[in-house]
């Protein structure tokens, strides 16, 4: 197809149309005429009008031909009929002739029209000087070149005039439509660049309807063009567009300027979609706006990233609670608009008892669902403005704001919400089509307190975390509030662990050792037994430092101490001729290190103690954990001539079906039996049952905490083959066994250590 601002394509079509209306007038008026002059004896007239009517119908059924014969047919016969009329009826007819060179110009152009201007004057003034009689104009001259010249050259002036204009005008035009076209190509690139770009654009009038859109719109709003046309530019907003960002956009467009916002949409089928938004007024010279632009582009991907950037910085993976990190932001913004308002807030420290037994034993699955269950029963006993925070492992808590305006009533109210979730917490949890049960210790410090020194949000997670201690440390499923007391004894282990960090790394720490007996009183072995003495004499006790060690991890340390200090027990022992096997306590953590086969095997190594006389003491607390792997461990010691030894037997949870299974040299039979069993039916019974059924899985027995001579009959009267108490000895130093044993010919008498019981 031409191009619409080609000024040829305008002249083929003019023309075109123009032979038409010509034929179809000829039609009307030639024939007519054609009988008209007929029928007065005219013969010549009729024939030059139907000879012309059909000369014109056959160029413009004759498409074959060029667009410049055709034209050249056309003025042909403009110009023949010119000339036969002219000759026919006289000067009237000249008008025919004037036709000619401005039809020359509009269909030809300039050059081609001045040289029909010429040519029809020439024909007036020859065909006006040949028929001399036909010009009789009052006031010319009688001479007939003269007349014929002046007809002629008033002719030419009326024509020159009509041909120019044409010809200047459509010259002009062309010049325009030059630039029309080079603005059109321009214009199209622009379309086309504009409806292929990947960003949305809409264009809207003033009135801020929609006049346009590219394709990049229709692909992703889901509307067609023609839908949207006529349509508001806030075609695409849905309830949850941000209010903020609409108001800047309304006061923007008020003011008539650019503005740059991020917007919600809604696709055809209520899809949301994240848009970054530019609206530009466009103004015409008077500084009116026309139009407005708006440019859109997608980024719901960079929203979408942005806000997982936000929920892994504030929110846990897990239960999707706030994290720390959002807990106290929030903490601080409670604790000031607190102290602003006057009234009082609580922190709570929520931690799920025993939680790590469940999750090891079952696996993080089941563990992981425990915590989300805990999370979502949290949750639901909040008020909207309180908090529910994960901030580790099995640990929550939970910020309850403005709950009274006075102490005693804010206390309560918390009181109250905590032991809602202490009820909540404990009721069972039904998971993979198992119950589990899992109750929670509650530490609770209250916001702000009077006379208090100033706090920050981390002193108060700080007092609820030594409050929910405390509730821990006395049975757990229970609830404690802070008070500054728990401060000054949580500053005291702090103390201790670190005294006592030094004081193994000082090498100030010692290994007393107590003689195990026979029923003669024949040392037959001893237990090595961790002191640690003060610089004023005092001792700390291992029923102080010794859980302080497993709750720091200095236990792991501890215990590869204490293990080559009894390689070397073993070998100074050795070396003064009482080769007794000596038991060193190993603790649950200690025997779960990943080296600690490795350790065991360099400590012999590198001391060259004979490993038969090294007995490993481990509780039962050590079996109830990772079964499998501690007794595959136990027989990988044991390959290596180590001996083990079950402390503190009866009290743990230690299933009988499992002793079988392991390499065991010696069950020891705790204290608390022991105390009661001459007196005690059931006492006595339950060390006789132990008795008998060590002696048929052929292990060795100690009974430990034998300090009444009734005591070590009766263990002897029923076949106990070792005993260990303060009635035979106390735990003291290595050196002072070793002189106590040569002194007695190895023979600890019972009551010899009686006098000084603690």
């Amino acid at each position: 197809m031409a191009d619409l601002d080609d000024l040829a394509h305008w002249r083929a079509h003019i023309f075109a149309r123009l032979l038409l209306v010509v034929f179809v007038l000829g039609l009307l008026t030639a024939v007519p005429s054609a009988l008209l002059a007929a029928s007065e004896g005219l013969w010549p007239i009729a024939v030059v009008d139907l000879v012309a009517l059909a000369w014109i119908g056959l160029i413009w059924r004759w498409r074959a031909l060029s667009y410049r014969a055709r034209v050249a047919h056309f003025i042909t016969v403009a110009y023949l009929v010119g000339v036969a009329l002219l000759l026919q009826v006289g000067p009237v007819s000249q008008i025919y002739l004037m036709a000619v060179p401005v039809l020359a110009a509009l269909l030809w152009g300039l050059r081609p029209a001045l040289l029909m201007l010429v040519l029809a004057g020439l024909t007036v003034m020859l065909l006006g000087y040949r028929d001399n009689a036909s010009v009789q104009l009052a006031g010319l001259p009688d001479y007939a070149f003269l007349r014929a010249a002046i007809v002629a050259v008033n002719f030419m002036f009326m024509t020159a005039v009509l041909t120019l204009s044409c010809a200047v005008l459509l010259q002009h035009l062309e010049r325009s439509f030059a630039r029309l076209s080079a603005l059109n190509a321009e214009l199209r690139l622009t379309s086309a660049a504009v409806a292929r770009l990947n960003d949305m654009v809409l264009i809207a009038d003033a009135a801020q309807r929609i006049i346009f859109v590219n394709h990049a719109f229709e692909r992703r709003s889901g509307y067609p063009r023609a839908a949207v046309l006529g349509q508001p530019l806030r075609l695409l907003r849905g309830a949850d567009t941000e209010p903020a960002a609409l108001a800047r956009i309304a006061a923007a467009v008020a003011a008539r300027q650019a503005v740059r916002a991020e917007l919600l949409n809604y696709a055809r089928d209520g899809t949301p979609y994240w848009v970054e938004l530019e609206l530009v007024p466009l103004a015409d010279a008077a500084g009116a706006v026309t139009h407005w632009v708006a440019v859109e582009r997608d980024i719901s991907e960079r929203r979408r990233a942005q806000d997982e950037i936000h929920r892994l910085a504030f929110y846990d993976v897990l239960t999707g609670l706030p994290n720390r990190r959002l807990l106290m932001d929030r903490l601080a913004t409670l604790l000031a608009s607190s102290v602003r308002g006057g009234t009082h807030s609580a922190v709570m420290f929520v931690d799920l008892d025993r939680f790590k037994t469940i999750n090891d034993a079952r696996g993080h699955a089941i563990g992981d669902a425990l915590l989300c269950g805990a999370a979502a029963r949290l949750q639901a006993l909040m008020r909207q403005a309180d908090t529910v925070a994960r901030i580790g492992g099995d640990e929550f808590v939970v910020l309850l704001g403005h709950l009274a305006p006075g102490l005693d009533s804010a206390s309560h109210a918390a009181l109250t919400v905590a032991e809602k979730i202490r009820a909540a917490l404990a009721e069972e949890m039904l998971l993979d089509g198992q119950a589990y049960r899992c109750t929670a210790s509650i530490g609770v410090t209250m916001l702000p307190r009077a006379g208090a020194p100033a706090h920050s949000a981390h002193d108060l997670l700080r007092e609820a975390d030594t409050a929910m201690y405390r509730a821990k440390s006395h049975g757990r499923n229970g609830i404690a509030f802070y008070e500054d007391a728990m401060q000054a004894a949580l500053e005291r282990r702090l103390t201790l662990e670190r005294d006592l960090a030094a004081a193994l790394a000082a090498g100030a720490l010692q290994l007393h050792v107590q003689a195990q007996v026979d029923g003669g009183g024949r040392a037959v072995g001893g237990e090595l037994l961790l002191r640690w003495p003060q610089a004023d004499g005092s001792q700390v006790a291992p029923s102080v430092f010794i859980p302080l060690a497993e709750e720091s991890g200095l236990i792991v340390a501890l215990g590869a101490w204490a293990l080559r200090q009894a390689c070397a027990a073993v070998l100074q022992l050795q070396a003064a001729g009482l080769a007794l096997p000596l038991s060193v306590n190993v603790s649950p953590r200690q025997f779960r290190q990943p080296d600690f086969v490795d350790q065991v095997r360099q400590a012999l190594a590198d001391s060259g103690a004979p490993a038969q006389l090294l007995v490993l003491e481990v509780t039962e607390g050590l079996l109830i954990d990772r079964l499998d792997d501690t007794i595959a461990r136990m027989h990988q010691l044991a390959a290596l001539g180590l001996r083990f030894s079950i402390d503190d037997f009866g009290t743990g949870y230690a299933s009988l079906a499992y002793l079988k299974k392991m390499p065991l040299y010696e069950l020891k039979i705790d204290r608390s039996f022991i105390v009661d069993a001459p007196d005690d039916a059931s006492s006595g019974a339950l060390v006789q049952s132990m008795l008998a059924m060590a002696a048929r899985l052929g292990l060795r027995v100690v009974a430990e905490g034998v300090e009444t001579q009734a005591q070590a009959d009766f263990l002897i009267g029923h076949g106990c083959p070792c005993l260990q108490g303060y009635l035979y000895a106390r735990p003291q130093p290595l050196a002072a066994l070793m002189a106590q044993l040569k002194a007695g010919g190895g023979v600890l008498p019972a009551g010899g250590a009686a006098a000084v019981l603690p």
